[in-house]
């Protein structure tokens, strides 16, 4: 497990909307654009290997401008395609706030960092000891009937209370602006509720635009 002072005052940016990364989760990620090539190439030379996720926030007057807090990921496994591709998997090691873009010769972006106010990232995996579990999982079902989806729900069933809240808040096809306020979330509680309003303002058919409002 990657330790506080392992983590870099500066890393390497990976803007992508609609992809979130959360701690002690795990992000497959399918890299071709030449300049995050270039940026993987650099970062397996490091000795953290940590990258960091973020979410573009482009408003009138910056098209280019990011969310202020991201999750940075570990590389640890990656793999070469015969036409130079990589797959790479990130495991979530803390969210960081971003303080300024470092301006410099690399072709992708990168920033100067702070992960203060972030250290129960990096401890022990979070319980949730309001969650119920039952209410969740069937709400669970209705909403991947309505959405005509399939799992596994016997892993879903079995699942820790972190890894569950989590992989969903990952893996469900919420907007950007939906999957900033998972991964800002406090805690594991708050994440649960904001996975359910997101789950049940989806199930009664209204945007999740109108949520945030």
């Amino acid at each position: 497990m990657i330790q506080p002072a392992d983590l870099p005052d500066t890393i390497a940016v990976f803007p992508l909307p609609g992809a979130l990364l959360l701690p002690r989760s795990r992000l497959p990620l399918h890299i071709f654009e030449p300049r995050y090539l270039q940026m993987l190439d650099d970062t397996l030379k490091t000795s953290h290997r940590v990258i960091g996720m973020v979410q573009p926030n482009p408003c009138d007057r910056d098209a280019d401008k990011l969310h202020s807090i991201g999750c940075a990921g570990r590389v640890t496994q990656f793999s070469e395609t015969e036409d130079g591709r990589y797959l790479i998997t990130l495991s979530g090691a803390s969210r960081f706030r971003i303080r300024e873009e470092v301006e410099g010769f690399t072709p992708y972006r990168r920033c100067a960092v702070t992960w203060t106010g972030f250290d129960r990232d990096l401890g022990r995996p979070e319980a949730d000891t309001t969650f119920d579990r039952a209410g969740f999982m069937d709400l669970l079902h209705r909403f991947f009937s309505a959405r005509d989806l399939s799992t596994d729900w016997d892993t879903l069933k079995d699942a820790e209370d972190e890894l569950l809240v989590n992989s969903l808040s990952m893996l469900l096809d919420f907007d950007p602006e939906d999957k900033q306020a998972l991964l800002e979330a406090p805690c594991l509680a708050t994440r649960r509720e904001t996975l359910v309003t997101l789950i049940e303002y989806s199930l009664r058919g209204g945007t999740s635009e109108e949520i945030l409002q």
